[in-house]
């Protein structure tokens, strides 16, 4: 499979015209994933005139594998976990709860960095589009959106260049709407869908959560 997008910037651009519906609403937000979900949602919040924010996620990876997700930690608190392929590596409950002691301290971690540029958004009643680089497990989403509904959004649409079919298919009974541009039969990485997939940088992140209005100097 050629790649769809050059770079996240390229792939925020397809995405948004995907999502046009939710131009220039004054009850919309853009919340992307750190850290490769930013700059992917920084393009679509541009091309749709909407604010940007993020929402914090960690991955918990599986000890053998720290890529594949096997729960995710998000704020506020939440916890989900991917009992299924849990199993499926036979990994047991302790092995388990040192990966999520490392994703909560890396969550920790983020909040204090990230937070300190640009305050947690006003959710309620509001149409909230989260944004990621891609899916494939569905963990931080599931993780994201779980965070999301405690704050009692109007809806909340899922959002991403690439995915694997089954799992955006999934999100379907946790989001009220999933886009994901391309969702190829092949599907094995979400580097697949980039020519570039160069680890976005925390700078990077800082840099563009910096640009949006409220933020702090």
């Amino acid at each position: 499979m050629h790649a769809p997008f050059s770079d996240r910037q390229d792939a925020g651009r397809h995405l948004a015209a995907a999502l046009q519906t939710y131009a220039q609403r004054s009850d919309a937000i853009v919340l992307g994933l750190p850290r490769g979900g930013v700059p992917v949602a920084a393009e679509v919040a541009r091309e749709l005139d909407l604010p940007l924010n993020l929402l914090i996620v960690r991955k918990i990876g599986a000890p053998s594998h720290a890529e594949l997700a096997i729960g995710a930690v998000a704020e506020g608190g939440v916890h989900v976990l991917e009992s299924r392929i849990i199993s499926d590596l036979l990994i047991d409950v302790a092995e388990v709860e040192r990966a999520a002691a490392v994703a909560e301290r890396e969550l920790a971690a983020y909040v204090r960095r990230f937070r300190a540029i640009l305050p947690f958004p006003e959710l309620r009643d509001r149409q909230v589009i989260i944004v990621d680089d891609g899916i494939a497990t569905g963990a931080t989403i599931k993780a994201a959106i779980a965070a999301i509904r405690a704050q009692q959004p109007r809806t909340v649409i899922v959002a991403a260049p690439i995915g694997s079919r089954s799992t955006c298919d999934g999100l379907l009974g946790d989001a009220d709407e999933v886009v994901c541009w391309v969702t190829p039969d092949d599907f094995f990485s979400v580097s697949q869908g980039y020519e570039d997939f160069e680890p976005t940088a925390d700078r990077e992140v800082e840099e563009l959560l910096a640009r949006q209005p409220g933020a702090r100097a």
